[in-house]
């Protein structure tokens, strides 16, 4: 059966294979460790009856409640290609959205490339809807164009009348992103 845990310090020694996928963004250790360190509770391994790790998701709470912005943030999500369509993606997500739900956030956002229609068709499946559109969000390699993203959110119970999925009527740069 699959277990679902905190990621760990020795996880990070034992998620290459998920890493692999091209379509997943990787960063460095310093940057994995930053979120250990202040979002513990939002990074979550699902792990295989024999020890090897199936999937991943990694987030954070942020933003200003005054302005009725405090949300939770999926930083990535990413499932090994021999452990995807299993449901792991949808209850790694389900886990994420409870636990912004606990504290109090008003919605959920993610970015994820505009060509992944994969991703944007699950993530649709799950209840979230583009807000807006985020020009050359994602930055090439090998000289190509930079890629846009699509700034995805579900709204909580906490937004009543889900202002925060309005969606933009124009796109954005991502240096007006806050």
């Amino acid at each position: 059966m699959t277990s679902l845990r905190a990621f760990t310090c020795d996880d990070l020694f034992r998620f290459n294979n998920i890493n692999l996928d091209p379509l997943t963004e990787t960063y460095g250790i310093p940057f994995y460790l930053q979120y250990l360190a202040h979002w513990p509770e939002y990074f979550i391994v699902a792990e295989a009856p024999g020890g090897e790790l199936m999937g991943y998701i990694m987030g954070k709470a942020e933003g200003s409640v005054a302005r009725e912005e405090w949300h939770g943030h999926v930083t990535a999500l990413s499932v090994a290609p021999e452990f995807r369509r299993l449901g792991l993606a949808a209850k790694l997500m389900e886990l994420l959205e409870e636990l912004s739900e606990r504290k109090g956030g008003f919605f959920v956002d993610l970015f994820v490339r505009v060509s992944n229609q994969v991703a944007v068709n699950m993530y649709k499946q799950l209840g979230y809807s583009v807000y807006r559109t985020v020009i050359e969000y994602y930055s090439a390699s090998n000289g190509e164009p930079d890629e846009d993203a699509y700034d995805m959110r579900k709204a909580l119970s906490r937004d009543t009348e889900k202002k925060s999925i309005i969606p933009l009527p124009h796109p954005v740069r991502p240096e007006d992103i806050e």
